[in-house]
Protein backbone atom coordinates (compact mmCIF):
# COMPACT_ATOMS: atom_id res chain seq x y z
CA UNK A 1 0.00 0.00 0.00
CA UNK A 2 3.01 2.21 -0.41
CA UNK A 3 1.39 3.86 -3.45
CA UNK A 4 -1.11 5.52 -1.10
CA UNK A 5 1.69 7.70 0.10
CA UNK A 6 2.70 8.84 -3.34
CA UNK A 7 2.23 12.55 -3.93
CA UNK A 8 0.44 14.01 -6.93
CA UNK A 9 -0.15 17.78 -7.32
CA UNK A 10 0.75 18.33 -3.71
CA UNK A 11 -1.62 15.65 -2.30
CA UNK A 12 -1.14 11.98 -1.56
CA UNK A 13 -3.00 9.33 -3.50
CA UNK A 14 -4.93 8.49 -0.35
CA UNK A 15 -6.10 12.09 -0.08
CA UNK A 16 -7.19 12.02 -3.72
CA UNK A 17 -9.13 8.79 -3.15
CA UNK A 18 -10.85 10.32 -0.13
CA UNK A 19 -11.69 13.45 -2.16
CA UNK A 20 -13.16 11.42 -5.04
CA UNK A 21 -15.12 9.23 -2.61
CA UNK A 22 -16.56 12.26 -0.82
CA UNK A 23 -17.52 13.85 -4.16
CA UNK A 24 -19.24 10.65 -5.36
CA UNK A 25 -21.14 10.17 -2.10
CA UNK A 26 -22.30 13.79 -2.05
CA UNK A 27 -23.32 13.67 -5.72
CA UNK A 28 -25.31 10.45 -5.31
CA UNK A 29 -26.93 11.73 -2.12
CA UNK A 30 -27.90 15.04 -3.74
CA UNK A 31 -29.35 13.33 -6.83
CA UNK A 32 -31.38 10.92 -4.69
CA UNK A 33 -32.57 13.79 -2.51
CA UNK A 34 -33.53 15.81 -5.61
CA UNK A 35 -35.54 12.91 -7.03
CA UNK A 36 -37.37 12.26 -3.76
CA UNK A 37 -38.18 15.95 -3.27
CA UNK A 38 -39.31 16.32 -6.89
CA UNK A 39 -41.72 13.39 -6.66
CA UNK A 40 -43.07 14.56 -3.30
CA UNK A 41 -43.63 18.14 -4.43
CA UNK A 42 -45.21 17.05 -7.71
CA UNK A 43 -47.66 14.81 -5.88
CA UNK A 44 -48.48 17.58 -3.40
CA UNK A 45 -48.93 20.13 -6.19
CA UNK A 46 -51.49 17.87 -7.89
CA UNK A 47 -53.52 17.60 -4.66
CA UNK A 48 -53.53 21.29 -3.74
CA UNK A 49 -54.20 24.60 -5.43
CA UNK A 50 -51.45 26.49 -3.63
CA UNK A 51 -49.12 28.27 -6.04
CA UNK A 52 -46.10 27.84 -3.76
CA UNK A 53 -46.28 24.05 -4.13
CA UNK A 54 -46.27 24.35 -7.91
CA UNK A 55 -43.41 26.85 -7.81
CA UNK A 56 -41.31 24.65 -5.51
CA UNK A 57 -41.85 21.63 -7.77
CA UNK A 58 -40.88 23.70 -10.81
CA UNK A 59 -37.72 24.97 -9.10
CA UNK A 60 -36.63 21.43 -8.30
CA UNK A 61 -37.26 20.38 -11.91
CA UNK A 62 -35.19 23.34 -13.14
CA UNK A 63 -32.20 22.32 -11.01
CA UNK A 64 -29.64 21.18 -13.56
CA UNK A 65 -27.21 18.29 -13.12
CA UNK A 66 -24.19 20.61 -13.00
CA UNK A 67 -25.45 22.15 -9.73
CA UNK A 68 -25.19 19.00 -7.53
CA UNK A 69 -22.01 18.12 -9.45
CA UNK A 70 -20.41 21.44 -8.50
CA UNK A 71 -21.52 21.06 -4.88
CA UNK A 72 -20.08 17.52 -4.83
CA UNK A 73 -16.78 18.64 -6.34
CA UNK A 74 -16.55 21.48 -3.85
CA UNK A 75 -17.15 19.08 -0.95
CA UNK A 76 -14.63 16.61 -2.33
CA UNK A 77 -12.01 19.33 -2.76
CA UNK A 78 -12.01 20.25 0.92
CA UNK A 79 -9.40 17.63 1.95
CA UNK A 80 -7.13 18.67 -0.93
CA UNK A 81 -4.36 21.26 -0.77
CA UNK A 82 -4.58 22.87 -4.19
CA UNK A 83 -1.99 25.35 -5.50
CA UNK A 84 -3.09 28.99 -5.42
CA UNK A 85 -3.66 29.18 -9.18
CA UNK A 86 -5.65 25.95 -9.33
CA UNK A 87 -7.62 26.87 -6.21
CA UNK A 88 -8.54 30.26 -7.71
CA UNK A 89 -9.72 28.73 -10.98
CA UNK A 90 -11.71 26.04 -9.16
CA UNK A 91 -13.45 28.56 -6.93
CA UNK A 92 -14.26 30.78 -9.93
CA UNK A 93 -15.85 27.82 -11.75
CA UNK A 94 -17.86 26.94 -8.64
CA UNK A 95 -19.12 30.50 -8.21
CA UNK A 96 -20.03 30.86 -11.89
CA UNK A 97 -21.89 27.54 -11.81
CA UNK A 98 -23.84 28.64 -8.75
CA UNK A 99 -24.65 31.98 -10.40
CA UNK A 100 -25.94 30.27 -13.53
CA UNK A 101 -28.16 27.99 -11.45
CA UNK A 102 -29.39 31.00 -9.46
CA UNK A 103 -30.23 32.71 -12.78
CA UNK A 104 -32.20 29.65 -13.91
CA UNK A 105 -34.13 29.64 -10.64
CA UNK A 106 -34.81 33.38 -10.93
CA UNK A 107 -35.92 32.95 -14.52
CA UNK A 108 -38.31 30.20 -13.39
CA UNK A 109 -39.76 32.38 -10.63
CA UNK A 110 -40.33 35.31 -13.02
CA UNK A 111 -41.97 33.13 -15.68
CA UNK A 112 -44.10 31.25 -13.13
CA UNK A 113 -45.58 34.27 -11.38
CA UNK A 114 -46.12 36.29 -14.56
CA UNK A 115 -47.83 33.35 -16.28
CA UNK A 116 -50.13 32.80 -13.29
CA UNK A 117 -50.89 36.50 -13.04
CA UNK A 118 -51.75 36.73 -16.72
CA UNK A 119 -54.06 33.70 -16.48
CA UNK A 120 -55.93 35.26 -13.54
CA UNK A 121 -56.13 38.80 -14.90
CA UNK A 122 -56.72 38.20 -18.62
CA UNK A 123 -60.51 38.11 -18.33
CA UNK A 124 -60.70 40.94 -15.79
CA UNK A 125 -58.05 43.33 -17.10
CA UNK A 126 -56.47 42.45 -20.42
CA UNK A 127 -54.50 45.71 -20.39
CA UNK A 128 -52.73 44.83 -17.14
CA UNK A 129 -52.03 41.32 -18.37
CA UNK A 130 -50.50 42.70 -21.55
CA UNK A 131 -48.27 45.08 -19.58
CA UNK A 132 -47.03 42.36 -17.26
CA UNK A 133 -46.42 40.03 -20.19
CA UNK A 134 -44.21 42.60 -21.89
CA UNK A 135 -42.32 43.28 -18.65
CA UNK A 136 -41.40 39.58 -18.40
CA UNK A 137 -38.72 40.08 -21.04
CA UNK A 138 -37.38 43.14 -19.22
CA UNK A 139 -37.23 41.24 -15.92
CA UNK A 140 -35.34 38.33 -17.47
CA UNK A 141 -32.97 40.68 -19.27
CA UNK A 142 -32.11 42.50 -16.03
CA UNK A 143 -31.64 39.20 -14.18
CA UNK A 144 -29.20 37.77 -16.73
CA UNK A 145 -27.37 41.09 -16.98
CA UNK A 146 -26.75 41.11 -13.23
CA UNK A 147 -25.62 37.46 -13.32
CA UNK A 148 -23.23 38.18 -16.19
CA UNK A 149 -21.71 41.17 -14.41
CA UNK A 150 -21.25 39.16 -11.20
CA UNK A 151 -19.62 36.33 -13.14
CA UNK A 152 -17.23 38.73 -14.90
CA UNK A 153 -16.41 40.41 -11.61
CA UNK A 154 -15.62 37.00 -10.12
CA UNK A 155 -13.24 36.38 -13.04
CA UNK A 156 -11.38 39.60 -12.26
CA UNK A 157 -12.79 41.73 -15.08
CA UNK A 158 -13.01 45.47 -14.37
CA UNK A 159 -16.79 45.96 -14.56
CA UNK A 160 -16.55 49.77 -14.48
CA UNK A 161 -14.43 49.87 -17.62
CA UNK A 162 -16.66 47.24 -19.22
CA UNK A 163 -19.83 49.24 -18.59
CA UNK A 164 -18.18 52.35 -20.03
CA UNK A 165 -17.12 50.43 -23.12
CA UNK A 166 -20.57 48.96 -23.50
CA UNK A 167 -22.04 52.45 -23.38
CA UNK A 168 -19.89 53.61 -26.27
CA UNK A 169 -20.50 50.42 -28.21
CA UNK A 170 -24.21 50.70 -27.47
CA UNK A 171 -24.39 53.94 -29.43
CA UNK A 172 -22.96 52.24 -32.50
CA UNK A 173 -25.33 49.31 -32.11
CA UNK A 174 -28.27 51.68 -31.69
CA UNK A 175 -27.45 53.40 -34.97
CA UNK A 176 -27.20 50.04 -36.74
CA UNK A 177 -30.45 48.78 -35.26
CA UNK A 178 -32.66 51.83 -35.62
CA UNK A 179 -35.64 49.93 -37.01
CA UNK A 180 -35.45 47.22 -34.36
CA UNK A 181 -35.13 49.76 -31.55
CA UNK A 182 -37.97 51.80 -33.05
CA UNK A 183 -40.23 48.75 -32.83
CA UNK A 184 -38.96 48.02 -29.31
CA UNK A 185 -39.82 51.51 -28.05
CA UNK A 186 -43.11 51.33 -29.91
CA UNK A 187 -43.85 48.12 -28.01
CA UNK A 188 -43.15 49.87 -24.70
CA UNK A 189 -45.43 52.73 -25.79
CA UNK A 190 -48.21 50.26 -26.55
CA UNK A 191 -47.73 48.62 -23.15
CA UNK A 192 -47.74 51.89 -21.23
CA UNK A 193 -50.29 53.90 -23.23
CA UNK A 194 -52.54 50.88 -24.00
CA UNK A 195 -54.21 51.99 -27.26
CA UNK A 196 -55.24 48.33 -27.49
CA UNK A 197 -54.68 45.12 -25.57
CA UNK A 198 -54.91 41.42 -26.27
CA UNK A 199 -58.47 40.51 -27.26
CA UNK A 200 -59.39 43.92 -28.72
CA UNK A 201 -60.89 44.11 -32.21
CA UNK A 202 -59.11 46.88 -34.08
CA UNK A 203 -58.92 48.34 -37.58
CA UNK A 204 -55.59 49.66 -38.83
CA UNK A 205 -55.87 51.14 -42.30
CA UNK A 206 -57.28 48.38 -44.49
CA UNK A 207 -56.49 45.64 -41.98
CA UNK A 208 -58.87 44.51 -39.27
CA UNK A 209 -58.84 41.71 -36.73
CA UNK A 210 -58.55 40.63 -33.09
CA UNK A 211 -55.24 41.23 -31.29
CA UNK A 212 -53.65 37.91 -30.32
CA UNK A 213 -50.12 38.86 -29.26
CA UNK A 214 -48.15 42.04 -28.59
CA UNK A 215 -44.45 41.34 -29.03
CA UNK A 216 -41.29 43.40 -28.80
CA UNK A 217 -41.16 43.98 -32.57
CA UNK A 218 -44.54 43.01 -33.99
CA UNK A 219 -48.20 42.69 -33.06
CA UNK A 220 -50.16 39.71 -34.36
CA UNK A 221 -53.86 39.90 -35.25
CA UNK A 222 -56.38 37.28 -36.33
CA UNK A 223 -58.49 38.57 -39.23
CA UNK A 224 -62.17 37.81 -39.77
CA UNK A 225 -61.30 35.46 -42.63
CA UNK A 226 -58.98 33.47 -40.38
CA UNK A 227 -55.45 34.36 -41.46
CA UNK A 228 -52.91 35.89 -39.09
CA UNK A 229 -51.82 39.47 -39.70
CA UNK A 230 -48.34 40.52 -38.48
CA UNK A 231 -47.85 44.28 -38.18
CA UNK A 232 -44.78 46.23 -37.10
CA UNK A 233 -45.27 48.03 -33.77
CA UNK A 234 -43.83 51.27 -35.17
CA UNK A 235 -46.21 51.10 -38.14
CA UNK A 236 -49.12 50.60 -35.75
CA UNK A 237 -48.30 53.71 -33.74
CA UNK A 238 -47.93 55.74 -36.94
CA UNK A 239 -51.40 54.66 -38.09
CA UNK A 240 -54.90 55.62 -37.06
CA UNK A 241 -56.28 52.77 -34.96
CA UNK A 242 -60.00 52.17 -34.51
CA UNK A 243 -60.60 50.09 -31.38
CA UNK A 244 -64.09 48.58 -31.50
CA UNK A 245 -63.65 46.62 -28.27
CA UNK A 246 -63.75 49.88 -26.32
CA UNK A 247 -66.91 51.08 -28.00
CA UNK A 248 -69.43 51.98 -25.32
CA UNK A 249 -72.36 52.20 -27.74
CA UNK A 250 -73.09 52.28 -31.47
CA UNK A 251 -74.73 55.18 -33.30
CA UNK A 252 -76.80 53.73 -36.13
CA UNK A 253 -78.08 55.69 -39.12
CA UNK A 254 -80.28 53.98 -41.68
CA UNK A 255 -82.66 55.15 -44.40
CA UNK A 256 -85.65 53.84 -46.30
CA UNK A 257 -88.12 55.21 -48.83
CA UNK A 258 -91.85 54.92 -49.48
CA UNK A 259 -93.74 55.46 -52.73
CA UNK A 260 -94.97 58.91 -53.79
CA UNK A 261 -98.56 57.66 -53.72
CA UNK A 262 -98.47 57.41 -49.90
CA UNK A 263 -101.22 59.63 -48.33
CA UNK A 264 -99.98 62.61 -46.34
CA UNK A 265 -101.50 61.47 -43.03
CA UNK A 266 -99.79 58.09 -43.26
CA UNK A 267 -96.58 59.79 -44.32
CA UNK A 268 -96.69 61.94 -41.19
CA UNK A 269 -97.26 58.85 -39.01
CA UNK A 270 -94.12 57.02 -40.17
CA UNK A 271 -91.61 58.75 -37.80
CA UNK A 272 -93.79 57.98 -34.77
CA UNK A 273 -94.20 54.39 -35.95
CA UNK A 274 -90.40 53.94 -36.22
CA UNK A 275 -89.90 55.46 -32.78
CA UNK A 276 -92.34 53.01 -31.20
CA UNK A 277 -90.62 50.06 -32.85
CA UNK A 278 -87.14 51.11 -31.66
CA UNK A 279 -88.22 51.96 -28.12
CA UNK A 280 -89.88 48.57 -27.74
CA UNK A 281 -86.52 46.78 -28.13
CA UNK A 282 -83.91 46.23 -25.41
CA UNK A 283 -80.49 47.89 -25.48
CA UNK A 284 -81.67 50.69 -27.77
CA UNK A 285 -82.08 54.46 -27.44
CA UNK A 286 -84.13 56.30 -30.03
CA UNK A 287 -82.69 59.60 -31.28
CA UNK A 288 -84.72 60.84 -34.26
CA UNK A 289 -86.68 59.87 -37.38
CA UNK A 290 -87.50 62.40 -40.14
CA UNK A 291 -88.97 62.68 -43.59
CA UNK A 292 -85.65 63.75 -45.07
CA UNK A 293 -85.95 64.35 -48.79
CA UNK A 294 -87.77 63.85 -52.07
CA UNK A 295 -85.88 61.23 -54.00
CA UNK A 296 -85.98 60.37 -57.68
CA UNK A 297 -88.52 57.61 -57.09
CA UNK A 298 -89.22 57.68 -53.33
CA UNK A 299 -90.00 59.79 -50.30
CA UNK A 300 -86.92 59.25 -48.14
CA UNK A 301 -86.79 58.90 -44.35
CA UNK A 302 -83.67 58.94 -42.16
CA UNK A 303 -83.56 57.27 -38.72
CA UNK A 304 -80.91 57.58 -36.01
CA UNK A 305 -80.76 55.43 -32.88
CA UNK A 306 -78.15 54.01 -30.47
CA UNK A 307 -77.34 50.43 -29.57
CA UNK A 308 -76.27 50.55 -25.93
CA UNK A 309 -73.90 47.54 -26.09
CA UNK A 310 -70.82 47.26 -28.35
CA UNK A 311 -71.33 43.72 -29.69
CA UNK A 312 -71.80 43.66 -33.43
CA UNK A 313 -74.05 40.59 -33.34
CA UNK A 314 -76.41 42.39 -30.94
CA UNK A 315 -76.57 45.38 -33.28
CA UNK A 316 -77.42 43.17 -36.25
CA UNK A 317 -80.14 41.35 -34.27
CA UNK A 318 -81.69 44.71 -33.32
CA UNK A 319 -81.54 46.06 -36.87
CA UNK A 320 -83.14 42.88 -38.17
CA UNK A 321 -85.94 43.15 -35.61
CA UNK A 322 -86.54 46.78 -36.63
CA UNK A 323 -86.67 45.88 -40.32
CA UNK A 324 -89.08 42.99 -39.79
CA UNK A 325 -91.42 44.95 -37.54
CA UNK A 326 -91.35 47.95 -39.89
CA UNK A 327 -92.30 45.66 -42.76
CA UNK A 328 -95.24 44.22 -40.78
CA UNK A 329 -96.47 47.67 -39.72
CA UNK A 330 -96.31 48.99 -43.27
CA UNK A 331 -98.35 46.00 -44.46
CA UNK A 332 -100.99 46.75 -41.82
CA UNK A 333 -101.13 50.46 -42.73
CA UNK A 334 -101.04 49.89 -46.47
CA UNK A 335 -97.77 51.77 -46.91
CA UNK A 336 -95.49 50.58 -49.70
CA UNK A 337 -91.72 50.65 -49.74
CA UNK A 338 -90.34 52.39 -52.79
CA UNK A 339 -88.23 50.74 -55.44
CA UNK A 340 -86.85 52.13 -58.70
CA UNK A 341 -89.73 52.79 -61.12
CA UNK A 342 -90.35 54.93 -64.18
CA UNK A 343 -93.58 56.39 -65.58
CA UNK A 344 -93.77 56.74 -69.35
CA UNK A 345 -96.12 59.38 -70.85
CA UNK A 346 -97.21 58.73 -74.50
CA UNK A 347 -98.85 61.43 -76.64
CA UNK A 348 -100.35 60.58 -80.05
CA UNK A 349 -100.06 63.07 -82.88
CA UNK A 350 -103.25 65.07 -83.19
CA UNK A 351 -104.56 63.57 -79.96
CA UNK A 352 -104.69 65.64 -76.80
CA UNK A 353 -105.12 62.62 -74.55
CA UNK A 354 -102.21 61.38 -72.48
CA UNK A 355 -101.59 57.76 -71.65
CA UNK A 356 -99.52 56.85 -68.65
Amino acid sequence: MEFLGWTYLGNTVQTWIVAVAVALVVLIALRLFQGIVARGLSARAERTRIDLDDLAAELVRKTRFFFPLIVALYAGAQPLALPPTGDGVFRAVVVIGLLVQAALWGNTVISFWITRYMQKRMEEDAAAATSIGALRFVGKLLLWTVILLLALDNLGVDITALVTGLGIGGLAVALALQNVLSDLFASLSIVLDKPFVIGDFIIVGEFLGTVEHIGLKTTRMRSLSGEQLVLSNSDLLNSRIRNYKRMAQRRIVFSFGVVYETPADKLAAVPRMVQEIIESLENTQFDRAHFKAYGDFSLNFEVVYYVLVPEYDTYMDIQQAINLELYRRFEQEGIEFAYPTQTLFVRKEGDQSVAS
